[in-house]
């Protein structure tokens, strides 16, 4: 009859131990799950917005465009503006707002702008990060001077 129970208190420290790593691993998996579904953030264009814009209402993703020419408006002394992107083509555009110190290059009339923020029912893309694209270096000269 020792046997049996050595046999018996084995399987269940055996079976303990497998229960205790898959509890260990099944919470170690939740938890980076929620850290990194948080801290991902989606790479969107304006004709894609524009196309369907039901799709991105409330939320959060960055969008790349082409400052349209004397969109940008902030009044004197306050930190909201407001602007409006273009894609390559210019025949679509985006209207957005931005609360915020804005980089100085992002009065430049020709900047790619990387806004990252939340897309609202009201169409408007409401951004809290604002990124200005350099031009490459790399670039042609038949492309600088367009």
């Amino acid at each position: 009859m020792e046997v049996n129970k050595s046999s018996y208190f084995e399987k269940r420290r055996i079976l303990l131990i497998i229960l205790s790593a898959l509890i260990i691993l099944g919470s170690m998996w939740f938890f980076a799950n929620r850290v990194f579904s948080h801290s991902t953030v989606y790479y969107i264009t304006v004709d894609e917005v524009v196309n369907d814009p039901e799709l991105y209402y409330g939320d959060r993703f960055r969008v790349n465009g082409k400052l349209l020419a004397g969109s940008f408006n902030r009044e004197q002394g306050d930190t909201s503006a407001t602007f409006v992107l273009q894609n390559e083509s210019g025949s679509h555009d985006l209207k957005g707002t931005f609360t915020g110190i804005v980089p100085e290059l992002f009065f430049n009339e020709h900047s790619e702008i990387v806004a990252e923020g939340i897309y609202g029912t009201d169409g408007i893309f409401h951004a809290d990060n604002i990124i200005v694209k350099c031009p490459s270096k790399y670039a042609s000269n038949e492309t600088k001077n367009t």
